[in-house]
């Protein structure tokens, strides 16, 4: 008779390896499900890649290196001034020794001729040789009287060898230090170039690691940068319009005013944004225009290349004015000016350390050599922050 035993529940053993691999398995693959359903979840709706974020930094750091580069690119502009007149003066002193030198040297002549007169003579007592060689009471007379006047031509010389040899000495240690000086702006000019060189060299291989993707979205970026820049200088551009009507009303008011009244009161103060020198001004723009697509180098002031101030100096300069070389001294030339009051013709000048300027043309655009690898070209006064603003006096 068949016995009917009731099955045995297994009861589970220990895990073998394989098993135990295999759960391990399905968990780690559970909890990375888990994990990236929770992250996709989370994660912000239009949230740049990766390697967007990487091309933002980039261009942050090629922005960075451009802008110090061009700082000190003024201090290149600055030291090479500074080297140029130091050189200058150096030569005009090295001259005035030379000729000083000669001066000198014809006063140590004429006291040899006078000490050879001497030796010739034998140190013989004055009154003694005059008598001696005299054939009479006149000829002592006349002997006498010659011989005070040898005396005191003598002592002229002697006086003057020591004037001059004073004076040589004088000019000569103001050469030395001239010299020094000079020596000193040279190493400054050395250190500012190769600043410089470094900040563009780090920039330019950074750009130059890029991939054809990432240079894409560089210009993407660029590209926006420069939309916003144009829409900030349109909205600028009309509101200097409207405060410029605003004005020109109130002083229209002020002047019917004034007439009614029958009364002499003087007159309302012209606008502070009317331009003195309009015709100059004119022309400094037209030079400006002119270059419009010649390369941006730094340390140039043309006639075929130039940097930001360069190309502001070169500009007005065409106009008979003349302006410093380096963006820190020409914000001092002149009037300032409000933004909302510029005119063409006007420096603006940008960041707060003064180490950029361009050319305003109106509109809210300028013209200006932006930085290496670009050319001199037209772009909005809102692409960078803004330090303030100058007339050209």
């Amino acid at each position: 008779m068949a016995s009917h035993r009731k099955p045995r529940s297994r009861i589970p053993g220990p895990l073998t390896g394989h098993s135990r691999r295999t759960a391990v398995g399905f968990t780690t693959a559970a909890l990375a499900s888990v994990t990236l359903l929770s992250q996709t979840a989370n994660a912000a709706p239009g949230a740049p890649e990766p390697a967007s974020r990487s091309i933002e930094k980039v261009k942050e750091r090629v922005d960075t290196l451009y802008h110090q580069a061009e700082t000190a690119t003024q201090r290149y502009n600055a030291a090479k001034e500074r080297t140029d007149q130091q050189r200058a003066k150096v030569d005009k002193l090295l001259d005035s020794v030379a000729q000083r030198t000669e001066k000198l040297n014809e006063a140590r002549r004429t006291l040899g001729t006078y000490a050879a007169a001497q030796y010739r003579d034998g140190g013989m007592a004055r009154s003694a040789a005059t008598l001696l060689f005299a054939d009479s009471p006149q000829d002592v007379f006349d002997q006498s009287h010659l011989m005070d006047r040898l005396t005191g031509r003598q002592k002229q010389a002697v006086d003057d060898f020591q004037a001059q040899r004073a004076k040589a000495a004088e000019e000569r240690g103001r050469a030395a230090e001239s010299l020094a000086s000079l020596t000193a702006s040279q190493k400054q000019l050395k250190t500012q170039k190769k600043t410089v060189q470094t900040k563009l060299t780090e920039a330019r291989q950074l750009l130059a690691n890029l991939t054809a993707k990432e240079k894409a979205r560089l210009a993407a970026l660029e590209k926006k940068k420069a939309e916003e820049a144009r829409r900030k200088a349109a909205a600028l551009a009309e509101k200097q319009r409207q405060e410029a009507t605003a004005r020109k009303k109130r002083q229209e008011q002020q002047q019917n005013g004034s007439d009614s009244s029958g009364s002499t009161a003087p007159s309302a103060p012209s606008s502070p944004s009317a331009p003195s020198n309009g015709s100059k001004a004119a022309q400094a723009i037209a030079f400006a225009k002119a270059q419009l697509g010649k390369p941006y180098v730094w340390g140039a002031t043309g006639p075929s290349s130039f940097d930001c101030s360069g190309l502001t100096q070169a500009a007005w300069k065409s106009a008979g004015i003349s302006l410093p070389r380096t963006t820190w001294d020409q914000v001092k030339a002149g009037t300032r000016v409000s933004t909302s009051e510029l005119q063409p013709g006007d420096l603006v000048f940008f960041y707060d350390d003064i180490s950029h300027v361009g050319l305003y043309i109106g509109d809210g655009m300028m013209i200006h050599a932006p930085k290496p690898g670009d050319v001199v070209k037209k772009a909005p006064i809102t692409e960078m922050p803004i330090y303030g603003s100058v007339r050209p006096a």
